[in-house]
């Protein structure tokens, strides 16, 4: 690994900017089966989304491909917190990188209490993920209300001393207003973004592909939204030194460093993986030249470089010349 990709992100070593994201890679061990693929080649590991309890997941189909991307209501499929505590996690290398607990929950009762549970293991951060529906409250997406995430950031800070990584929904009116929030109620790091909600239908059925309906959009076509999503949370949380994960659409060495640019500390990489797996090298190779060629020491140096064009008032432009 090159030296110059080393950094450090909410308490943790790591040896890459790379993040594996939560649901793309299996509980650490799917990619591993592949010639040429090491989990030694990235920072960390976002480990599959665990609820308390045991969950099936949605009805088929649960993935389609989209222009630029796919759609997928895996419905968190998972087989509970005591089997990942005391079954999956024994089995993890912890040498080869960091691993990170991702959790949803159902109610905020229920996001403390996984928070409880892990933090009685040694797994090195917990990733709350707040794009659940709120069950007991209508159905509401916890991450979709900025008050819900703070309630669940907060519940989750009072249970454990790990490390806090939210991630954020992009599905909501203000991100860096949520942002806040969720700094407010103590989280350590952000993770932006989630997906965003989208459809795909078969027009020889006229009904969804998708069997829950609806799924989230990941891919190249959510990458200009979730870049801009990064800049605005950026000017809320560099001034608490609260880190981001940009991710969302990332499969290029020039993707992941407009992110780093636009203000993310780390990149995570996901629905990438699927038609290369071996992309993360390339993607470390490639940000190490660059900072070779900028004459930049790490990577801290380069996030939040971006400086932005003057702005120019509509009025201000001659609409005849």
């Amino acid at each position: 690994m090159h030296n110059n990709l080393k950094t450090k992100f909410c308490g943790m070593s790591l040896d890459s900017p790379i993040v594996l994201l939560s649901g793309c890679v299996g509980f650490g061990e799917e990619y591993t089966r592949i010639q040429g693929f090491s989990n030694t080649d990235v920072g960390a590991i976002c480990l599959k989304g665990t609820t308390l309890e045991p969950r099936l997941g949605n009805i088929p189909h649960r993935v389609t491909e989209t222009p630029s991307g796919m759609i997928n209501a895996i419905g968190l499929q998972n087989p509970g917190t005591d089997v990942v505590i005391n079954d999956i996690m024994p089995n993890l290398d912890k040498t080869e990188t960091r691993f990170i607990i991702n959790i949803s929950g159902s109610s905020v009762e229920e996001y403390g209490e996984i928070a409880k549970r892990f933090d009685d293991t040694d797994i090195d951060a917990i990733e709350i993920n707040i794009s659940c529906p709120n069950v007991k409250e209508g159905g509401v997406a916890f991450g979709n209300d900025p008050d819900m995430s703070y309630r669940v950031v907060e519940i989750c800070r009072k249970n454990t001393t790990k490390a806090l990584i939210t991630k954020l929904s992009p599905n909501q009116t203000d991100i860096a207003h949520s942002a806040q929030r969720c700094i407010d109620a103590g989280t350590d790091g952000l993770a932006v973004i989630n997906t965003l909600m989208g459809m795909a239908i078969d027009t020889q059925s006229r009904m969804p592909i998708i069997g829950n309906n609806q799924g989230g959009l990941s891919g190249p076509a959510i990458k200009p939204i979730a870049l801009l999503k990064v800049h605005q949370v950026y000017q809320v949380s560099k001034h608490h030194n609260v880190p981001i994960i940009g991710q969302g659409g990332i499969t290029t060495v020039n993707d992941a460093l407009e992110f780093i640019i636009a203000g993310s500390a780390t990149v995570g990489i996901g629905t990438a993986l699927f038609y290369d797996p071996l992309v993360c090298n390339k993607i470390n190779d490639g940000i190490s030249q660059y900072l070779i060629d900028n004459k930049l020491n790490s990577i801290d140096e380069l996030v939040g470089t971006l400086t932005l064009n003057s702005a120019i008032s509509q009025c201000d432009i001659d609409t005849d010349k």
